[in-house]
């Protein structure tokens, strides 16, 4: 299809032209012109090709002759046919209408146009796979990550200069993640064409010694998502009851192996819906930073855990309280640098926090919330017998207000601080019950920890020879102590629910706040689909 294409550059489609009736000969110098006015006038919806094509001198990276050229063509028109690979839409990067443009293609003019038109292309196709086809803000507001888009004229430099093919095969993410996930969103497509997993489980609870045509669903089920090996008994028996438990592992369920209405639940889950979740992680694990850090922290809400990451292994792990499912207490999604560990924090009330829940409170009796102390601009201790607090609004309200440090302290006995505009952070929490609860949804947006000191120790090992007797020292003092980490910690709050287990396979969480169904939305409606869907 590129025969006309691949027949001349801008700098030699004079004889072509003149041999095609075309028009007449024109000088070589008026055709180089032509072209570059082409490009330039092609590539300035676009500053970073429009600046690569000036600095280059408008040299064709995709329009010159020979077999370097073809190669990078036939390379980008395969990689964009083939982007539902990686759940992007092939259809925006409109392939069939680039193929008539360049079979069109009958002047130095035409061909300036569709090196832009290749190069444009290209630029869109490497931010999507690269840095995600979606603005986060525009979805969610608690998705306030700051996506990396890297300059397009550093794409088209390094393209330049590279292997096409190669080059267009190494702009998907290389994490361990991504590439799971692309294993999977291919295993479930399959699925999906072969009819999925059969028939759903018909009723609402399902325990040991139960016998009927539930029970045979629900191992069919299970058999057909790899939890059991098949067997013909129609009883809920102990290989039953293991595969129950595998699958409420798998899911982040409570792990009691009874089959009841949350299990049954995510066990009827289409191939569908699975891979919807597995699409939208592929696209969130775009948004992330490349550069993770050797040790970081990751702390998944929907998994309601934090650990530590050392080189790809996962070193430590808790688990974890994440905001409560309303407006304004959901937790962010963003990544930043822990700097430093507060030990006997003091808690200095959020004014939103004071202004909505304890100022009423206040104003009909000012005694309440006693444990906190009130003050003024200069952090001086307010007499409450002395105000009128039903005087003031949230707007009008003068005073702040701080819990001193002790083991009653909202954030416990240690907090973990990387400094940033949301006010977002890691701590202790006197409120330890929580951590047993199957979805641990309570807090106003910060991070509470199931076993802060071991969390202390495990970040204070590499500066601290007993980092267990440092911790306890700062501890027993009762005062505020600041420890700054010698080397700060990447720390990267996500929403993943389909990610990969300690196993090497998928696993699959809730969507507590309903993030995932808001990006598939906004994933489909820019032309992702399911394979049902595009026939």
């Amino acid at each position: 299809m590129f025969t006309l294409v691949r027949q001349r550059t801008a700098y030699a489609l004079t004889a072509f032209l003149a041999a095609s009736g075309a028009f007449l000969p024109v000088p070589a110098t008026a055709q180089i012109t032509a072209f570059k006015q082409a490009v330039a006038e092609a590539a300035a919806s676009n500053d970073g090709v429009a600046t690569y094509y000036r600095e280059a001198n408008y040299e064709p990276i995709w329009t010159g002759e020979g077999d370097v050229y073809r190669a990078r063509r036939a390379a980008l028109i395969d990689a964009l046919s083939r982007a539902d690979l990686h759940g992007l839409p092939s259809g925006i990067y409109r392939v069939d209408e680039l193929m008539r443009q360049m079979e069109e293609a009958r002047t130095v003019r035409d061909l300036g146009m569709v090196e832009a038109a290749l190069s444009n292309v290209f630029i869109s196709y490497a931010n999507d796979l690269q840095s995600g086809l979606l603005t986060p803000a525009r979805i969610d507001s608690g998705l306030v990550r700051q996506v990396e888009r890297r300059p397009a004229e550093d794409y088209l430099s390094e393209f330049a200069g590279a292997n096409p093919r190669g080059y267009l095969a190494a702009l998907a993410p290389n994490s361990t993640q991504y590439q799971a996930l692309l294993k999977q969103k291919m295993t479930l497509e399959r699925l999906l064409n072969a009819g999925g997993w059969g028939e759903a489980v018909p009723v609402t609870k399902l325990e040991p010694g139960d016998t009927g045509p539930a029970v045979l669903a629900l191992r069919n089920r299970l058999v057909a998502m790899g939890y059991m090996k098949p067997t013909a008994s129609g009883r809920f028996d102990d290989a039953l009851r293991a595969g129950v438990l595998a699958f409420q592992t798998d899911h982040g369920l409570e792990a009691d192996g009874v089959a009841g209405k949350g299990t049954i639940t995510e066990l009827n889950k289409s191939v569908a819906d699975r891979l919807k979740s597995v699409v939208v992680a592929m696209e969130r694990e775009r948004w992330l930073p490349q550069e993770r850090g050797g040790r970081h922290i990751l702390v998944n809400q929907t998994d309601f855990s934090a650990k530590i990451v050392d080189q790809g292994r996962i070193s430590f792990e808790t688990r974890a309280v994440i905001g409560k499912n309303v407006h304004d207490r959901r937790s962010p999604e963003f990544s930043d640098q822990m700097e430093h560990m507060v030990i006997n924090p003091s808690w200095y009330v959020p004014r939103s926090i004071i202004t909505k829940e304890y100022l009423p409170k206040l104003a009909a009796n000012p005694n309440a919330v006693s444990h906190l102390e009130i003050t003024d601009r200069r952090g001086r201790r307010v007499n409450r017998g002395a105000v009128d607090f039903s005087q003031f609004s949230a707007r009008s309200f003068p005073f702040a207000m701080r819990q001193p440090p002790g083991k009653r302290n909202a954030l416990g006995l240690v907090k973990f601080m990387f400094p940033n505009k949301y006010n977002i952070y890691l701590h202790d929490t006197p409120q330890k019950s929580l951590f047993s609860r199957e979805v641990r949804a309570f807090s106003h947006g910060c991070i509470r920890l199931a076993d802060p000191f071991d969390f202390a120790y495990a970040l204070l090992a590499r500066q601290e020879e007993n980092p267990k007797a440092f911790f306890h020292r700062m501890l027993n003092t009762g005062k505020e102590t600041k420890v700054v980490l010698d080397q700060p910690v990447p720390v990267h709050l996500i929403y993943r629910t389909a990610f990969i287990g300690p196993r090497g396979a998928v696993q699959y969480r809730r969507d507590v706040y309903g993030r995932d169904k808001k990006i598939w939305e906004a994933l489909n409606k820019a032309g992702v689909a399911l394979p049902a869907v595009q026939g």
